[in-house]
């Protein structure tokens, strides 16, 4: 059964916040399933979102809503197990709009996870994610 994979002991870290202001745009919104909050990073080539699983996933869809015209229009989605290196699972390639996008993961079984926003839809490289959902199941 697929269901969301990211737990309050799930440590999650962002390439930036914009201004620094993590109470207002901070990696907390990214997970609260409020419509009302958003991560809002600073501007910059390439930013990042990194999620480390307290024990192994089994990883089947990845979710998220950008605020149209702060999307990115490539992504990719790397992970590791334990102390492994990063390797690539997926490129992904997200529309510029507001509503919530669903992409299919090839069976990947990682402890930590790192999306990479790439060829940013804002001139500055911002983006703006109101939700980010990780679906899967839990090994063991």
């Amino acid at each position: 059964m697929t269901h969301s994979l990211v737990c309050p002991e799930t440590v999650s870290r962002v390439s930036s916040v914009l201004n620094r202001d993590t109470r207002q745009f901070g990696k907390k919104h990214l997970f609260d399933q409020n419509e009302e909050t958003c991560w809002n990073s600073d501007q910059g080539p390439c930013q990042w979102v990194m999620l480390e699983f307290p024990q192994g996933v089994r990883i089947s869809q990845l979710q998220i809503q950008f605020q149209g015209g702060f999307s990115s229009r490539r992504c990719r989605l790397e992970g590791s197990q334990g102390s492994q290196a990063l390797f690539r699972i997926v490129d992904f390639y997200p529309e510029d709009n507001n509503s919530l996008q669903t992409f299919p993961i090839p069976a990947a079984e990682v402890d930590r996870l790192k999306v990479t926003f790439e060829d940013m839809a804002d001139f500055f490289g911002r983006v703006v994610i109101y939700h980010l959902r990780v679906l899967g199941e839990k090994d063991g």
